[in-house]
């Protein structure tokens, strides 16, 4: 029985399994491949298109100013031009101190008085001495006079050829004698009375004075202790008694920096704050600029004078200033100009630079700006916006130029 033909055709119609098997796996491959495209082109341009994001905004206001508004800001400190550790002008132990602190004290006024048994011990002798040769003295006077008598009886002797010569040189000599020894003791009486001066002095040196009126701040010795001009004995001698402050002398002394040392001037108005009075405002003026740089710092000392003292300003009390544009008031209402405020949240930095985020047909950008004087949560736009522009002052996070926003009130 043949059938060798009919296999061969049945063969022909068998499907090739193998074949089909790996054309369907490319198949699959390829449309998984564009998948994976599609998928990554949409997570693309998902994170490029424009997101809506919710802000806070605000519109920036301008205000109306005048020529005296600030220049410029600084912190300094209140000093007293007149301040003085008081001390002696010797080595000695206190005896007693008569001042406290906070205690008013006038020119001269006795502060503390020191040992001075020593030293008066030493005047009593000099005065001693001092007497004892006075006495010395009229001994001596007496005795020139004798031999100035006797000197006259000889030479009117030695006229009538009674008196011999030497009689004669020796009375001389004896008058010549006498008067160098008084010359020389009142020589020791100018001298001995000097010394005494000088232990009298070192009494009145033991009595401690207050060198002008002020105000003691603090109370450096106490009884029993050794006050010294210098220091000595290894922190165990004082060098002074006490510090008085002359509150009339009273000032400010800010750094002002290089780079804005242009705006200051002689004369020029200033409004300082006290840490402690945050809401008391005292007029001041520039009385100098200090005619030296500070190196390390940059910057430049400014002496500032307070108009109208008051007992609430005290030494070393931390104070902000305000430098005013004029130094002279405003003459009239038409000298007024305007400025533009923005609130103080909008306001951002990025390195040395201050920008804002500004809203403008939904979308936001990026613009630098030159701020000026902080005055509560505003801050005053030198340039970079223009009244009636809106800016985010929340919602600053992930912002990027361009991105869509959703402005809320």
């Amino acid at each position: 029985m043949e059938i060798g033909p009919d296999k061969a055709a049945l063969n022909s119609l068998r499907i090739d399994r193998q074949t089909t098997r790996h054309r369907s796996r490319g198949t699959l491959g390829l449309i998984l491949l564009f998948v994976l495209v599609l998928l990554a082109g949409g997570v693309i341009g998902w994170l490029r298109w424009p997101k809506t994001s919710a802000v806070r905004t605000g519109a920036v206001r301008e205000i109306a100013t005048d020529r005296n508004q600030t220049v410029l800001n600084a912190s300094g400190y209140v000093t007293a031009r007149r301040q003085a550790t008081v001390s002696s002008k010797m080595t000695g132990k206190v005896l007693e101190v008569l001042v406290e602190e906070g205690l008013k004290v006038e020119e001269n006024q006795i502060l503390a008085r020191l040992d001075d048994a020593n030293m008066r011990v030493n005047l009593d002798l000099e005065n001693a001495r001092v007497e004892v040769v006075q006495k010395s003295i009229a001994e001596t006077r007496a005795l020139l006079d004798q031999a100035q008598k006797e000197l006259r009886r000889i030479v009117e002797l030695g006229r009538n050829q009674i008196a011999s010569v030497a009689e004669q040189d020796r009375a001389e000599s004896e008058v010549k004698t006498l008067e160098a020894r008084l010359a020389r003791q009142e020589s020791e009486v100018r001298a001995a009375i000097r010394q005494s001066a000088v232990w009298q002095q070192q009494i009145d040196d033991a009595i401690i004075r207050a060198p002008f009126t002020g105000i003691v701040i603090s109370k450096n010795a106490q009884p029993g202790e050794m006050i010294s001009p210098i220091s000595a004995g290894g922190g165990y001698t004082r060098t002074g008694i006490c510090t008085i402050v002359d509150m009339a002398s009273l000032e400010i002394e800010v750094d002002v920096s290089e780079s804005f040392l242009g705006r200051v001037v002689t004369g020029q108005r200033v409004q300082a704050v006290l840490d402690s009075y945050p809401d008391w405002k005292i007029p001041c003026r520039v009385i100098a600029i200090i005619p030296a740089a500070d190196r390390q710092k940059a910057t430049v000392k400014v002496r500032i004078g307070i108009d109208r003292l008051d007992p609430r300003i005290l030494p070393d009390m931390g104070v902000k200033v305000a430098f005013q544009g004029s130094s002279e008031p405003a003459a009239s209402a038409s000298e007024s100009a305007h400025g533009i405020v923005v609130a103080k949240s909008a306001i951002l930095r990025n390195g040395d630079r201050d920008f804002v985020w500004v809203v403008k047909d939904g979308r936001i950008e990026k613009r630098a700006v030159k701020i000026g004087q902080m005055t509560g949560d505003e801050v005053q736009i030198a340039a970079g916006l223009a009244a009636g522009e809106r800016v985010v002052l929340e919602g600053h996070a992930s912002l990027r130029s361009g991105d869509r926003v959703k402005e809320m009130k």
